[in-house]
């Protein structure tokens, strides 16, 4: 008797032990970058031509972030048996492995296949440990690899707009920290362009056009859409002209600037939110001074004077490139005319009631 309960409690120790060994084994490493993009195996054949595999899916934004005139395609990839799961018109619930990937490149008309374009670098997101990590890639000249770069760098970059102007410039590869800068919300790292409202459009799978949330929904990537899709927000694109002129100026501040200028983010203490959430006039901008009269004012007095884009510093400084002025202060190095235009269009529509 006394040997079965000392073979037992041997047995139960040791089952307890292996118990602790394979939890331990099966505890996942933290998620390192990998040297190369192509390792990631996101794209089939020439990887220059971004042709995903199977369980790689494309997405597009509403409105999408200026970042000098670039191209961008956009893919995500979720670990098998997963789905993002619908919160609302913000971010959706990704799940743990989620990698957003953002292709950056310039082209010459309409054509997006090579040798019309030329890609710069591809940044990733990856949801690791509920933690979103950053990872930038710089594509090599011959246009065949892209590699793992921390410390981002510059690319002279020589392309045709579709206006026929030829342009040069010295493109800005973003370091980690800067990434890190702008990605911020609540002092963690956070996706900004894929919310639900930025989703909410059309987008071509398989050569038919789709609603984009509608699409993934199917595939199984998608779960908890409202029965009723009229409830769910949309993002109105900032340069339809069948959107309002106050509901593009809106989108397009959220976009390109309410990711740090909201109440949780990296320029909160400066008590301009550009978010679409903000409603209130004077948090916008409307007849408010800036928290520091620096060099980025201008020596103008308020952020927004309704009726007079001139004499507003957000119209100043979107339509200036120098440094310590320019905003946003990375990701440019040309003035987004177009945006320009609209935001100057919107304030000048504004009523005037003066500032005192």
């Amino acid at each position: 008797m006394r040997l079965v309960r000392t073979l037992s409690l041997t047995l139960c120790i040791l089952s307890a032990w292996a118990c602790q060994t394979s939890d331990h084994t099966a505890t996942q490493a933290p998620f390192s970058f990998y040297p190369t993009l192509s390792q990631f195996q996101f794209f089939q054949g020439n990887i220059n031509r971004l042709e995903p595999v199977d369980e790689v899916i494309a997405y597009e934004l509403n409105s999408p972030l200026f970042t000098d005139y670039a191209s961008k395609a956009r893919f995500f990839r979720l670990p098998p048996n997963t789905k993002m799961i619908y919160k609302g018109s913000g971010l959706p619930e990704f799940p743990e492995g989620t990698i957003l990937i953002k292709n950056f490149f310039y082209q010459e008309g309409e054509n997006l296949t090579q040798p019309n374009r030329r890609l710069v670098e591809t940044r990733l997101l990856v949801k690791d440990q509920n933690t979103w990590k950053v990872g930038t890639y710089i594509w090599n000249d011959e246009q065949t690899e892209a590699y793992h770069e921390i410390l981002g760098g510059t690319k002279k970059i020589t392309w045709t707009n579709p206006e026929g102007e030829t342009l040069v410039i010295n493109y800005v590869i973003p370091d980690n920290n800067d990434c890190k800068s702008c990605h911020q919300n609540s002092g963690k790292i956070s996706p900004i362009g894929p919310k639900i409202r930025n989703l909410n459009g059309e987008n071509v799978f398989a050569g038919e056009k789709a609603n984009q949330l509608v699409h993934y929904a199917s595939l199984g990537k998608l779960e908890g859409l409202p029965e009723d899709f009229s409830q769910i927000d949309k993002l109105p694109v900032w340069d339809d002209d069948s959107y309002s002129l106050e509901e593009r100026a809106r989108a397009y501040l959220d976009i390109n600037c309410g990711h740090c200028h909201s109440a949780n983010g990296p320029a909160n203490n400066t008590a301009l939110n550009l978010n679409l959430e903000e409603n209130d006039p004077h948090k916008l901008g409307f007849c408010k001074g800036p928290v520091s009269a620096a060099q980025g004012s201008g020596s103008l007095r308020f952020d927004i004077v309704p009726g007079n884009a001139r004499t507003s510093i957000l119209h100043y400084r979107m339509n200036s490139i120098e440094t310590g002025v320019a905003m946003p202060e990375i990701g440019k190095t040309l003035i987004h005319k177009e945006g320009v235009a609209l935001i100057e269009a919107w304030i000048n529509s504004l009523d005037t009631g003066g500032c005192n």
